[in-house]
């Protein structure tokens, strides 16, 4: 029936690294406004690991002095350093660099902000640590720019991950699936949003233990399941998937909070960031679908024969990741 989801979880229980902090993405952040012509204002935030700023560093084009940022501040989350840096030429169609970033899993979002020309928000990788600055910027890039940081979050979240294939094993209907995952996205929203503009807060530790929790139920109700009776995860999936939804949000705020952004791109930042999201989650069900299609057509004997114990060991599977997870989570508080 699903079979490929063993796979993947096997696969998971062998690849999946610490998942202490697996929602957030503690993105570096660097800002440049242009006070005057040659002149930029510089803000250069990043991460911080195990109480020392990440190793990464801001290089400015070369005819700019400074061109790198001095020892940065702490700010308990981050590390923040400012400067003024004088330029000798445009700075558009000039390459900015972030030095180290290669050796990171992490990302770094520049923020441009020119006198006479519109704002722009670029991202470094770390496969593209170096970017030239665009000479007709546009204000599309933001929303660009924050999709694929939202896309790429939710694949390299391993927790967010399992928890989608977990709903994929137990809601069995294509579009209440659908509509299990947008309501899953429509609750993250709204918690996202409230963190990110600082309504709520709440610690990270327990919130990611939650996370951890919320995998474990939909675990058991996997296992739980009866031939012609349906649970309640099952019945009503978009109602779990929404109260769940609400957790996941405050996990995904690390992604955001912590950038600083400023007032006036919060709002694209936070569309953006949710439909790159939503659209992860529906990529990532289409390729677990387009697996099991493979697998019903390349092996269908073997497929059959896994058939009825396909549901059973994705549930174990699922549930020995999940309490590993959560266990690790709360003894790290």
């Amino acid at each position: 029936m699903r079979a490929a989801v063993f796979v993947f979880l096997a696969l998971s229980l062998i690849c999946a690294p610490k998942a202490g902090k697996a929602h957030a993405l503690d993105p570096g952040y660097l800002d440049l406004r242009q006070l005057a012509h040659g002149t930029w204002q510089v803000l250069w935030r990043v991460p911080d690991v195990k109480g020392q700023p990440m190793n990464i560093g801001a290089v400015l084009p070369e005819h700019c002095k400074p061109g790198r940022s001095p020892e940065p501040i702490s700010e308990g989350a981050a590390w923040v350093s400012t400067w003024v840096a004088e330029c000798d030429a445009e700075i558009a169609g000039q390459t900015v660099t972030i030095d180290g970033l290669g050796r990171q899993k992490n990302e770094v979002l520049l923020r441009l902000q020119p006198l006479n020309s519109e704002t722009v928000t670029l991202r470094f990788t770390p496969k593209s640590p170096a970017l030239t600055i665009p000479v007709n910027p546009s204000t599309w890039t933001v929303f660009v720019s924050y999709f694929q940081l939202g896309f790429e979050h939710i694949l390299a979240g391993w927790d967010h991950l399992l928890f989608v294939v977990a709903l994929f094993v137990l809601v069995r209907d294509p579009w209440r699936l659908v509509g299990a995952v947008t309501a899953f996205t429509v609750a993250h929203s709204i918690t996202l949003a409230m963190a990110t503009l600082g309504i709520l807060k709440v610690p990270a530790a327990p919130v990611e233990a939650i996370i951890a929790l919320s995998i474990v139920f939909l675990a058991l109700e996997i296992l739980k399941h009866k031939k012609g009776k349906l649970r309640l995860s099952e019945q009503y999936p978009w109602i779990v998937c929404f109260c769940f939804g609400l957790l996941h949000g405050l996990g995904f705020a690390g992604a955001l909070s912590e950038i600083g952004l400023p007032p006036q791109d919060i709002p694209a930042a936070l569309l953006a960031f949710n439909v790159g999201v939503e659209g992860g989650q529906l990529a990532f069900i289409g390729t677990l679908s387009l697996l099991i299609l493979t697998w019903r057509t390349v092996a269908p004997p073997i497929a059959a024969q896994f058939h009825s114990i396909a549901a059973p060991v994705a549930g174990y599977a699922i549930g020995c990741v999940s309490v590993y997870w959560l266990v690790e989570r709360i003894s790290g508080f």
